[in-house]
């Protein structure tokens, strides 16, 4: 079905509470997690970690380890290295700096891996780690981001300790302009704390070889597909030489989108010893040596007219990427959908990420949520100062379908958001007025209630310019009994796609639920795809089934028709009953017909192959929006700074639902989240780099007792333009859950003047802020405590490269000798959101007239321009993955070039170029 088709609506099968087909295994102690997995002649392994987060290591004593009873190894990266190995990102590209398997000559951060240990048992290779002497020249860590601004060079190889930047730092005249000279002008500023994942089942991996080139790798994983590709190709190998296994998973959360270093560690040990291996993190290790997120500070400024329309903002953003992040971030999508919604004419922002000794940077559900909590937090507060109801202000800026279709400044094409549609839901639901009654006695009595309200879109199914996220496929098959076995490239970790592709296959073909069987979970079986990641299984991976089962149904009939002599327009099929409607009606099974498909293919049409199975590959829309608002009470005890969530109503617009059951599972396990990192949870270091939480007595988790009962309203009035009109939901609770939170927090809290942007909001904190402010009249205007301005960074930093091109630069720094050499073949890199892309090139002039050509991946993109001096000026057309002007600045100095690429919606990257003799 196109997406021009009416989508599919709910039905027998879709939009039902169908019960789980995964529970009745997993509730009873038969799943299959990676440590379930025993493997003849299998060996443990143990890493012995750096307690420095930064230094040269002199020295490495491994022979009193070796020596320990039941120690069959003790490796470390010299033994390693006959492996080549390409360490890559989640998108499958090189990383911006070389990331080693196991420390080489170097510690970057505490718990950097440095010597891997094979034993009998985990216990003597945990023994044995403990038994390796290192000795160090330790140096002082760069540890903060502001340190990383001041500091030493993280990795002494890069120019700066800018992991990856975009937007530009150059204020825009006009923009600055609007802000300055607006009736109000509101700024929000605040540092959020870095979060730990924290899945119930922490990493691991069991690595099989078989025979000499050939590996079974056993892994907790988001998809063992995209796993088996991410290791063919670090590897060099053939993907036909690895095959990954992932049974069941126990919550990932973004930590296992990808393998990463010591995944990879074990892979290759047990390819040297040619012995199968097994490593299963502990929690000490998930708490301090896994990826880790959220660690940015943010500075959005935004000016309103006199009646609260938005005229201008703009946003300064900063992410810690650690020392080796799984992908270097500046985290583009914060700016593409912190206003996504809004009428806002226009927009800029500066966004960067830093590298510090700290673990590496890896997503976390929602890894943009931070937009959605600095501008919520930001209307609440310029309603306050305006006068205006906050729910008043939010439905002056909020886009309505009738506003639809349209663009935003970021160039994101909008046609079917509905936030302000599911505020107005949420509305019928919350009595706001009765509310602030119950307020205003409750403060007589000295108790504090507060209301929060948000909403938010979110982008789901993403497949345009993400490679490795393009597409998604389903295989399915009438098996020879009569039964239906689908093989996707979906993989639950928790998400229930067991269930709900079933719904989706069993609906579209007119079979029982009970006869479908979906397997996912080897990457030896179906095609290519990347699982769960990006809120994108029910959109990309229903409508993989959804083709396939369409393909397969016509196959059937065709079939059916041809053996009951009728036409394909008079079969159809329920339950798995074909039947002929018309004058003589008639009916045969499913099996029936398999039974001759399978056993008697003559009797098939001419030209029909044997057998009833298909296989289709499904490409979603560019991106599937979601769409929700949330409303939250509570109640802060003035006394503790205790705060107690007594309601939390959410409205979504998430299309056609395949189970609400599964829908509202994710919203609330999301919400969790959200009130765990709004209220508890926070990764700390010291001075030196020393993780401060490293178990769950400090790394605070929400518990049952500090998530409420959720109350869930569904829209499904707006179908996606994806096949089945599905949307995405699985990471809406973790954006939207905190601003509502802490906007009910600030509501609550307002007689003590504007709270403090300081995460987690700990009792202690609440009530440091209670106890420091005298109370005032509820309706007095909030204090607002100064925000000092961001230290200026010293360093060497890419800015250089964009204050070439700056309208006040003297026209000197741009003026080069008449005879600068433009002509010729050049290689280049672009650095943009999603890893450095290499490609060729070819330049030509002709008089000031500037021509080339891009050659990457087989196709070739034609360009013209201008050039004066050694300036270069370009602009590259591109229609796919979408189409985007894309518009370039550069100079040349020798055989070198150094530029930006202004890539609209993806923000501003770094050129930089290279004569090719």
């Amino acid at each position: 079905m196109s997406a021009t088709e009416t989508p599919a609506a709910p039905g027998v099968y879709i939009g039902q509470r169908v019960p789980r087909k995964e529970d009745a295994r997993l509730l009873t102690g038969k799943g299959v997690y990676v440590d379930d997995v025993s493997v003849a002649g299998m060996l443990h392994v143990a890493f012995h970690r750096s307690p420095i987060a930064r230094g040269n290591i002199k020295s490495i004593d491994l022979s009193v380890a070796k020596q320990l009873p039941g120690v069959h190894a003790v490796l470390i990266a010299a033994d390693l290295a006959r492996y080549k190995v390409d360490m890559l990102s989640f998108f499958l590209a090189a990383p911006v700096v070389p990331v080693p398997v196991l420390a080489i000559d170097c510690v970057r951060y505490v718990g950097d891996p440095i010597a891997i240990i094979i034993a009998e048992d985990r216990y003597i290779a945990e023994d044995a780690a403990g038994l390796i002497t290192v000795v160090y020249d330790e140096e002082d860590p760069v540890v903060t981001m502001d340190e990383a601004k001041t500091g030493a060079l993280v990795h002494p190889q890069t120019d700066s300790n800018i992991a990856a930047a975009t937007g530009t730092e150059d204020p825009d005249e006009e923009l600055e302009a609007l802000l300055n000279n607006a009736p109000h002008l509101e700024t929000v500023e605040f540092k959020h704390q870095r979060i730990a994942q924290s899945p119930m089942e922490t990493r691991g991996v069991v690595s099989a070889p078989q025979g000499a080139e050939e590996l079974t790798i056993y892994l907790s994983c988001q998809g063992p597909q995209l796993n088996a590709r991410w290791f063919a190709q670090a590897f060099g190998m053939p993907q036909t030489s690895i095959r990954v296994i992932s049974k069941d998973v126990g919550g990932s959360f973004g930590l296992k989108g990808q393998p990463w270093r010591e995944e990879v560690a074990t892979v290759l040990a047990s390819m040297l010893l040619k012995r199968p291996l097994k490593w299963i993190e502990d929690r000490l290790e998930n708490l301090t040596s896994a990826c880790q997120a959220r660690e940015q500070e943010i500075k959005l400024r935004a000016a309103f007219d006199k009646e609260g329309n938005l005229i201008a903002s703009h946003a300064e953003y900063s992410i810690n990427n650690g020392a080796y992040p799984q992908g270097a971030d500046s985290n583009i999508a914060v700016m593409m959908f912190i206003w996504g919604a809004h009428k806002l004419p226009k927009f800029d922002f500066y966004s960067r990420g830093w590298f510090t000794n700290t673990v590496g940077l890896s997503a976390y559900r929602g890894p943009w949520a931070i937009e959605s909590l600095t501008r919520e937090v930001l209307l609440d507060r310029a309603a306050r100062k305006l006068g205006i109801d906050a729910v008043e202000l939010r439905k002056r800026t909020l886009l309505r379908r009738e506003d639809q279709p349209c663009t935003t400044n970021m160039g994101l094409e909008l046609e079917d958001i509905s936030p302000a549609e599911c505020l107005d839901v949420l509305l019928t639901k919350v009595d706001v007025t009765a509310f602030r009654i119950e307020q205003a006695e409750a403060r007589k009595q000295g108790r504090y209630l507060g209301l929060g309200i948000a909403t938010y879109i979110e982008p789901t199914a993403g497949s345009t310019g993400i490679a490795v996220l393009i597409s998604e496929s389903a295989h399915i098959r009438i098996e020879p009994t009569g039964k239906i076995s689908a093989v996707v490239s979906t993989h639950s970790q928790g998400h229930g796609t067991q269930t709900t592709m079933a719904q989706v296959v069993a609906e579209t073909l007119g079979v029982k639920f009970d006869d479908v069987s979906i397997h996912e979970d080897d990457s030896s079986r179906g095609g290519y795809g990347s699982g769960a990641y990006g809120s994108r299984q029910a959109v990309a991976g229903g409508g993989a089934c959804i083709g396939a089962a369409k393909l397969l149904v016509d196959k059937i009939k065709k079939a059916a028709a041809h053996l009951l002599n009728t036409t394909p327009e008079n079969i159809s099929m329920r339950e798995g009953i074909i039947t002929v409607s018309g004058d003589k009606p008639q009916s045969v099974t499913l099996r029936d017909l398999a039974d001759i498909a399978y056993g008697e293919p003559e009797r098939l049409p001419e030209g029909m192959e044997a057998g009833l199975e298909v296989q289709f590959r499904y490409r979603p829309p560019p991106i599937t929006m979601t769409s929700a608002a949330h409303a939250c009470i509570v109640e802060v005890d003035a006394d503790t700074g205790f705060v107690k969530i007594k309601r939390w109503v959410s409205s979504e617009d998430c299309g056609v639902m395949i189970n609400p059951s599964v829908v509202e599972g994710q919203i609330a396990g999301g919400l969790a989240q959200g009130i765990g990192s709004v209220l508890m949870e926070q990764v700390s270091f010291d001075a030196r780099g020393n993780p401060t939480a490293v178990t769950y007595k400090d790394y605070m988790l929400p518990t049952i007792f500090d998530v409420p009962t959720f109350e869930y309203n569904h829209d499904a009035s707006m179908p996606s333009k994806a096949d089945g009109g599905f949307r995405g939901v699985g990471e809406g609770g973790c954006i939207v859950g905190p601003p509502t939170l802490v906007n009910a927090i600030a509501d609550a809290l307002a007689p003590f003047g504007e709270i403090k942007l300081e995460f987690p909001m700990t009792p202690t904190r609440l009530l440091a802020h209670i106890e420091g402010r005298p109370e005032i009249a509820e309706h007095a205007k909030p204090v607002v405590a100064p925000v000092p301005e961001p230290t200026v960074a010293t360093t060497p930093t890419v800015a250089p490269v964009q204050n070439v091109f700056s309208p006040s630069a003297p026209q000197e720094q741009i003026a080069a000798p008449a005879a600068v050499q433009i002509d010729g073949n050049w290689k280049f890199v672009l650095s943009t959101p999603l890893g450095p892309q290499a490609f060729t090139g070819r330049m030509s002039t002709d008089g000031n007239n500037l021509t080339g050509v891009f050659i990457m991946n087989m196709d070739e993109a034609h360009f013209t321009g201008t050039f004066k001096g050694n300036h270069l000026v370009w602009d590259l057309k591109v229609t796919k993955p979408m189409k985007i002007t894309l518009k370039y600045e550069a100079h040349i100095d020798g055989d070198k070039l150094l530029g930006k690429c202004k890539m609209g919606i993806f923000g501003t990257a770094k050129l930089v170029g290279e004569r090719i003799p």
